[in-house]
């Protein structure tokens, strides 16, 4: 499971927990799954740039 599928298990978390009223839980985990989500964000925006804007290699004879 990668970081985004965490990411979305923790929000499912959350979302189930504040139904049920459990507050504190509903909390913690949307504070992970928000973390997570950020990290992923971080390293797919740094990977895209990468790929514009990254140099080729030259072969030198």
């Amino acid at each position: 499971m990668g970081l985004l599928g965490w990411a979305l298990m923790f929000l499912i978390v959350a979302l189930v927990a504040a139904l049920f009223g459990f507050t504190g839980v509903a909390a913690g985990a949307m504070g992970i799954a928000r973390v997570l989500f950020g990290i992923f964000l971080v390293i797919f925006i740094v990977l895209l740039l990468l790929a514009l804007f990254g140099q080729t290699t030259v072969v030198v004879p």
